[in-house]
């Protein structure tokens, strides 16, 4: 039996950005918090780098905004950039207030007996200004938050929960397009229910899943774009995808990142002959921004016909190796490789969603009612490239300002009234999941050769085409029988892949991560590509 729920604020997604919106919401506000899996299944708790942020007296604001801008290929919109980074200091102070543990830098003591915390430097930045927990920040951040968050009374933390849609008035035949809520399925039950809500947030992360090979969790399936499109809000940048330069090249380690922060520490790129290649590409060397070092690498590996490039701290003392990065130290040694001896054997894969759905500084979208923060996001932050360690940043200014926005809007908000039941009356049980494994593995696979580092307008225009018919095939398949994850999954990520696929085509130079043989030249103009789905094709 279907089960109906009403709460102040809908959060859909679990991560960085949707528990901080909700912890900053007030104790008598009434906060539902959905994970379509385990609540540690997303992308934050996997984050290894840190948190870009202004906190030594040596660096300024005006520094990390230039720096952003230069990383962000004339892209990035200065005043997101510049909230963003004014905001910065007060937004790991509110981390620390939470427990977060970051690393403290003992080499120093001030008169007043406190410790600094340890930062280090990072691609396209021209400070140290990476504030970390060792080499799991993502995981010392969400355990904290989620620790607090089990301790509020007035949230509510709910697993096994997949949105399948947003619920607006337009969708309901009224007038006007305020959000209401949003269809949910309980993986347990494998019902849909009704959630209705004065407030919904997506903070379902980035898309990349979307790639055959990639960084992220299997759930970062692009599922909040998606449902704000089908909606009715306008996205941006989706050509935009970044593939980190250095995951794990091994059979057995799914999607293991191997932390930028390596780089920084001196860590060097080489050939499977022991040269180094990155001065070649950039006179930063490996500390260029990411998309320049992904393309070096993805380039010698075409060129050599090799399936790896080398990333060697070996150099460095081994205690320090293992100090500043025991994650990566003790999940590499169980592949059979010590980083303190010998090189990582590394390849590029997709790593974060640059654009997203429209929003302000608030995190407001174009629907009244229905906020995205995170990766799902589009602030104008990133630009053409983000720059490492902005995007958890992004996560807490901005579900810190979403959440000032909706406290300021409850009072005159009412509930919304009941709302219909999802209907599956028309729909029976699959016996053909074997379609949904198929169309997954060919929209992965034809996504990485067509739209992947480097494109091409014929390899767009074939994966438009492929993209088109899978998502008739998947329209066909939604409508015919009850919904599951992978069905729901699969219809996010496809609809998210013909925006990306459709982006890039509209996009006639070269410039950040979006690199095509076509157009190799970056035009004078720089300007956002908007899609928007009130506007026929």
């Amino acid at each position: 039996m279907t089960q109906q729920f009403q709460h102040d604020v809908l959060v859909i997604g679990s991560g960085a950005a949707g528990l901080s919106l909700a912890l900053n919401l007030p104790s008598d506000v009434r906060v539902a918090v959905l994970s379509k899996g385990d609540l540690h299944n997303g992308s934050t708790f996997w984050a290894q780098g840190g948190v870009a942020a202004v906190l030594d007296d040596t660096d300024t604001v005006q520094s990390h905004v230039e720096d952003t801008l230069n990383a962000g290929g004339g892209l990035c919109h200065e005043d997101a950039v510049r909230f963003t980074v004014e905001h910065s200091r007060e937004a790991i102070e509110w981390l620390i207030a939470q427990g977060v543990p970051f690393t403290r830098d003992d080499s120093s003591e001030h008169d007043d007996g406190h410790f600094e915390y340890h930062l280090t430097r990072e691609g396209g930045h021209s400070h140290r200004r990476i504030i970390h927990a060792a080499d799991a920040t993502g995981a010392a951040i969400f355990t904290a938050l989620l620790e607090q968050a089990r301790q509020r009374p007035n949230i509510e933390l709910l697993e096994q929960r997949v949105a399948v849609d947003l619920i607006t008035e337009r969708r309901l035949g009224l007038s006007g397009d305020r959000c209401l809520g949003a269809y949910v399925l309980d993986r347990r039950s494998g019902e849909v229910d009704t959630f209705g809500a004065r407030f919904t947030i997506v903070a379902t992360g980035g898309a990349a899943k979307v790639y055959l090979y990639t960084s992220n969790p299997d759930g970062a399936c692009g599922d909040g774009i998606a449902m704000a499109w089908r909606a009715g809000c306008r996205v941006a940048n989706l050509e935009f995808n970044q593939f980190h330069p250095t995951c794990l090249y091994h059979p057995q380690a799914k999607s293991f990142l191997v932390t930028e922060a390596l780089r920084g520490e001196g860590a060097i790129l080489k050939l499977p002959n022991g040269d180094r290649f990155m001065p070649r590409f950039d006179p930063r060397g490996e500390l260029a921004p990411r998309d320049i070092v992904a393309r070096a690498i993805d380039h010698e590996m075409k060129r050599l016909g090799v399936d790896c490039v080398y990333l060697d701290i070996s150099h460095k003392p081994a205690e320090f190796v293992k100090a500043h990065f025991p994650t990566v130290y003790e999940r590499c040694l169980t592949f059979g490789i010590d980083i303190t001896r010998q090189p990582i054997p590394v390849v590029p894969a997709a790593h974060y969603t640059c654009g997203g759905v429209m929003v302000d500084q608030q995190g407001r979208t174009d629907v009244p009612g229905l906020y995205a923060i995170g990766e799902t996001s589009f602030t104008g932050l990133h630009g053409a490239n983000r720059m490492a360690s902005n995007s958890l940043l992004e996560c807490f200014v901005y579900g810190r300002s979403a959440a000032a926005d909706i406290i300021a809007q409850l009072p005159s908000t009412p509930m919304p009234e009941q709302l219909p039941r999802w209907d599956a009356s028309q729909v029976t049980d699959s016996d053909e999941d074997v379609i949904i494994a198929h169309n997954w593995d060919e929209l992965r696979r034809f996504m990485w050769d067509y739209v992947g580092i480097v494109r091409t307008t014929k390899r767009l225009q074939r994966a438009q085409h492929r993209v088109r018919l899978l998502l008739d095939e998947i329209d066909e398949f939604y409508s015919n029988y009850k919904v599951s994850r992978d069905l729901i999954e699969l219809r996010n990520l496809a609809q998210v892949a013909e925006l990306m696929i459709r982006s890039a085509m509209e996009r006639k130079e070269s410039r950040g991560l979006h690199y095509t043989l076509d157009y190799p030249l970056m035009l004078d103009e720089a300007v956002d590509t908007v899609l928007d789905p009130n506007t026929a094709v």
